[in-house]
């Protein structure tokens, strides 16, 4: 009887084949750190682009690394699931750190990260007094996360999927609770900027990627927890997001939406870009029901100062209400609950 739990022999043998070469190993090890592209690599390890593409291809190959193209960059990640990337990682971590080939690997990857967070810097900077105006209209982050966090609550999930990820922020927020985590945003200033962070905060468990929020490239039903945080206003059709959404979540699963209730701060649309001014809870709520999510909780978080001349912050959390049949013992029946 199969062992569902374990690789079998030939894929056991396809992975360590792979990894069991100096350099595709020293490329598993930097990849544990993070997301790379071909030129990263070839600056770290000081070998030709044609080399390094080709042990990108076996690895590729088998399992072990996926690849993400963010317009002409095509970036490189480890597999972030499975058997064969329990395995990959144990070979690594059987490595010693102090080893001279992986410790020089380590400075150098490390000025390629202080490279990448120059530039994302770069970015944010030109546009940090446009978001710290905003900022100023409605309460802080901290309340507006304080909240996020009460409503989701301490009980860890498998995975989470946060949609027009900007910076990064909610991924970390919630990085203690999940297990996999990934980010998808339309700008690939802002994927530099949420990679930077992820990266200084040592979150190893969470990636982006570049993607069409209306269209993911991503299995269905695979996430326990989405979220569309401050991302809806900049929609023409806000619904149709929704209902992918949807479509991403697990049996049982959640979608918290993060968004503004109606204003009247006219001057955001040429400015800031946004196409809605706000939403009006039954609208978010009837969008989420024609999704066939149920709404669990909505709540209003008013600026502290001045009401009628600021943005109110509004949560909705709605879940999926398929039932999830929870594992039992061999000697008991399978009994259905609400994850």
């Amino acid at each position: 009887m199969l062992d569902n739990n374990k690789l079998s022999l030939d894929k056991a043998v396809d992975v360590l084949k792979a990894a069991g070469e100096p350099t595709r190993l020293r490329v598993l090890a930097l990849l544990f750190g993070g997301d790379l592209t071909v030129t990263d690599l070839t600056e770290i390890l000081g070998q030709s682009q044609p080399r390094i593409s080709r042990h990108l291809k076996l690895l590729t190959e088998a399992g072990l690394v996926e690849r993400f193209q963010e317009g002409a960059w095509a970036y490189f990640r480890l597999s972030g699931d499975g058997r064969s990337h329990a395995l990959a990682r144990h070979i690594v971590e059987s490595v010693s750190v102090s080893d001279a080939l992986l410790s020089r690997d380590s400075e150098r990857l490390r000025a390629v990260k202080k490279a990448r967070a120059a530039r994302a810097q770069a970015y944010f900077s030109r546009n940090a007094a446009g978001w710290d105006e905003l900022r100023s209209l409605h309460i802080s982050d901290e309340q507006v996360e304080d909240a996020l966090l009460q409503l989701i609550g301490e009980t860890p999930f498998d995975s989470m999927l946060d949609l027009g990820t900007g910076t990064g922020r909610i991924l970390q927020l919630f990085s203690p609770l999940y297990r996999r985590g990934v980010g998808v945003d339309a700008s690939r200033d802002m994927l530099a900027v949420a990679r930077t962070n992820i990266d200084a905060a040592g979150i190893s468990h969470a990636s982006v990627r570049h993607a069409d929020i209306l269209n993911l490239p991503l299995e269905r039903g695979s996430f326990d927890l989405i979220t569309i945080h401050q991302v809806l206003h900049f929609l023409q059709h806000p619904e149709e997001a929704i209902a992918e959404a949807a479509r991403m979540l697990s049996p049982g699963g959640r979608v918290v939406v993060v968004d503004f209730a109606p204003h009247e701060f006219e001057y955001l649309r040429d400015e800031h870009a946004h196409l809605r001014l706000g939403f009006p809870s039954e609208a978010i709520s009837s969008w989420l029901g024609d999704a066939g999510l149920s709404v669990e909780n909505v709540v209003a978080l008013k600026p502290e100062d001045n009401v009628e001349k600021g943005l109110t912050v509004t949560i909705w959390l709605a879940r999926d209400p398929r039932l999830v049949i929870a594992e039992a013992p061999e000697s008991e029946s399978p009994v259905k609950g609400v994850a």
